[in-house]
């Protein structure tokens, strides 16, 4: 099994990026938007890795912290939720923002997620909760949490590989003027202002 997979890091998207080790093999990790913020402008990496072996592929995926590589974990051990569901979630609501929705039983966060239904949400919230605990204070300093139009604008620019602080100015901009915007206009408004 491996544990992390450290060397250059040759490629990078947002979704992806592909590790040189010193031995000249390539490893191609699926990341979440976390992973993916904190490798921007890096050359050298270490992520933790989560093997899935099947019979028809070996998929890795890559974290930027051990911690949230557990969550994954957490996450694929809940009946009907897979790998990129797990690596959706995580791009959407982040560490310690992830614990909370959960303990505080919130599945009206996780149904705002694409592709969690009502069901998925409530099984996940039954599942984890007594096994996913936010970390201190990372909480109450935490930035106050915008619509979920917002957020969900937000995280598909970030996906399509623009900058996320650009992105986050130019949807504040948006929803400071119309607070009801939907997620598509907001997302096209924005593209053309960047």
């Amino acid at each position: 099994m491996i544990e992390y997979i450290k060397g250059t890091l040759a490629v990078l998207t947002p979704t992806s990026a592909t590790v040189e080790t010193s031995g000249g093999v390539a490893y191609l990790l699926n990341i979440t938007l976390p992973t993916f913020s904190s490798l921007e402008g890096c050359t050298e990496c270490r992520l933790y890795v989560h093997e899935a072996i099947r019979d028809d592929a070996w998929v890795l995926y890559g974290f930027a912290e051990e911690r949230e590589r557990e969550l994954f974990r957490s996450l694929i051990g809940v009946s009907g939720v897979g790998a990129a569901t797990a690596v959706i979630i995580l791009s959407s609501l982040q560490g310690d923002e992830l614990a909370a929705v959960i303990s505080g039983g919130d599945a009206k966060r996780l149904k705002a997620i694409k592709g969690i239904g009502a069901k998925t949400a409530e099984r996940i919230i039954v599942d984890l909760r007594d096994k996913i605990k936010a970390t201190g204070d990372t909480l109450s300093i935490q930035m106050p949490r915008r619509s979920d139009a917002f957020e969900e604008a937000l995280a598909a620019l970030h996906m399509l590989g623009f900058d996320r602080k650009q992105s986050e100015k130019a949807l504040s901009a948006l929803f400071d003027a119309d607070p009801s915007l939907k997620v598509e206009a907001a997302i096209k408004k924005a593209l053309s202002m960047m």
